[in-house]
């Protein structure tokens, strides 16, 4: 049975408290796990969540802040401790190479698994498979930043109901979808008569940034969005000087985006309640509003 979630292992920003870790974000999608940004503390959080080395089959970097980051040598490190036998693509800013380096060798370990460099230079598809695509694309913050979005391919979903009318059945609704059309006598059955557009889902993880038109590019109609909400609209000017993004404005990105679910996340140390963000989010945005927290899941959407 497949499942898409995410399994959310941190929330704070750059201080983490009592009850918020550091950043790290595990989207398990079908098969891959996506590890998102793990921070400090994220090898030890992934045990208090109930997940494995062996289910990370890429790691996304945003950028090279520490905390979004400085859990990269633990989890690195347990690969090989847990003699994962899959190679783990690792994907962030080709500028941060030599922080990459640095981390990856933090300290003496015997490295057995198998862990594939892909750098981002450039916005685009970075990857491809059966999951569909990944794409990057480059964020404004003080340092180079990119945000990541997963998108599945579209399909088409055969409508029983029509199969049956024309009488399509068996092997020969498979010759259909593979042919686009059957043809019963002096009669032609196409696809499109007996099924519907299925739209691929979408997943954004936005972190990082000040507004910019990648932001709005990542959300498009994302089914679900992972977002920083580092501060609330009445310190709009710091998140401006700082390069982050208000609890507002990430409901707005995701109302004019068509977000299917909103998550806020990456909350500074500053404020002690959480329902200020969602209160503020749920005046912008009519959909789901989840404020993340340490240890929680958020399950994708239905697809629309």
């Amino acid at each position: 049975m497949s499942v898409r979630e995410l399994v959310v292992l941190g929330t704070a920003s750059q201080v983490p408290g009592r009850t918020r870790n550091h950043n790290g974000y595990l989207l398990r999608w079908d098969g891959e796990g996506f590890l998102f940004d793990p921070g400090e503390g994220t090898q030890r959080q992934m045990l208090l969540a109930g997940v494995s080395a062996s289910a990370v089959t890429r790691i996304c970097v945003t950028h090279f802040h520490g905390d979004h980051c400085l859990g990269l040598p633990g989890v690195v490190q347990r690969l090989s401790l847990d003699n994962v036998r899959h190679p783990v693509h690792a994907h962030f800013p080709a500028s941060g190479q030599e922080f990459f380096d640095r981390l990856r060798h933090a300290s003496v370990f015997h490295e057995t698994a198998e862990l594939v460099e892909e750098p981002v230079a450039r916005d685009g598809v970075i990857a491809e498979g059966e999951f569909g695509e990944l794409r990057a694309r480059r964020l404004d913050h003080p340092v180079e930043s990119f945000g990541y979005q997963l998108a599945e391919p579209g399909g088409r979903r055969m409508l029983p109901e029509l199969l049956a009318r024309f009488g399509i059945t068996g092997p020969e609704i498979g010759e259909l979808q593979r042919a686009g059309s059957l043809r019963f006598g002096s009669r032609t059955v196409t696809i499109d008569q007996v099924s519907v557009v299925r739209r691929g889902q979408r997943f954004a993880f936005v972190m990082d940034t000040r507004l910019c038109d990648a932001v709005y590019e990542l959300a498009d109609r994302a089914d679900l969005l992972a977002i920083e909400s580092t501060f609330l609209e009445e310190d709009a000017g710091l998140a401006e000087e700082y390069g982050h993004l208000t609890a507002r404005q990430a409901a707005r990105v995701a109302a004019e985006s068509k977000v299917g679910k909103l998550v806020l996340t990456h909350f500074s140390q500053r404020y002690d309640d959480p329902t200020k963000f969602y209160e503020e989010a749920k005046e912008i945005f009519g959909g789901e509003v989840v404020v993340a927290a340490d240890l929680s899941r958020v399950s994708l959407p239905k697809r629309r």
